[in-house]
């Protein structure tokens, strides 16, 4: 009989506990962004404007503007406070636009910046036109 369990000292287990503790990190990390941002924030979504008490103040989360998780300034200036639907769409929005620009899911130096799909302008000899009218 195969056990699913790992033996102790191998990489699986190993692995199991770099996982653990990241997931720990973070948790500690959202405790502390989270308790400020509801500190120094009214507890009303930034988008919808739908108000908030403690009965459902889980439903109302720190949305990083700059989307970096780590960037959480003493002044909150980095965060707002969005309930879930409204921070849901703004991140399927910022992965809209990461895909518009060809760019997937990263940006930075190195990446090129994709051509456009089209050179044919329209409305390219409009103002020309609209002059002779005059």
């Amino acid at each position: 009989m195969a056990s699913n369990t790992p033996k102790p000292g191998t990489s699986d287990e190993r692995l199991d506990a770099v996982v653990a503790a990241a997931r720990r990190a973070r948790e500690e990390r959202e405790l502390g962004y989270r308790e400020r941002a509801l500190k120094l924030y009214p507890w009303v979504c930034g988008r919808c404007a739908r108000t908030f008490t403690y009965a459902n103040l889980r439903e109302l989360t720190v949305h990083h503007r700059d989307h970096n998780h780590d960037n959480n300034p003493p002044d909150g200036s980095n965060w707002e406070l969005l309930c879930l639907y409204c921070h849901d769409n703004e991140h399927s929005r910022w992965e809209d636009h990461l895909a518009a620009q060809g760019a997937g899911a990263t940006v930075g130096p190195g990446k090129p910046k994709p051509k456009p799909e089209s050179t044919h302008n329209p409305f390219g000899a409009l103002a020309g036109l609209l002059k002779d009218r005059s």
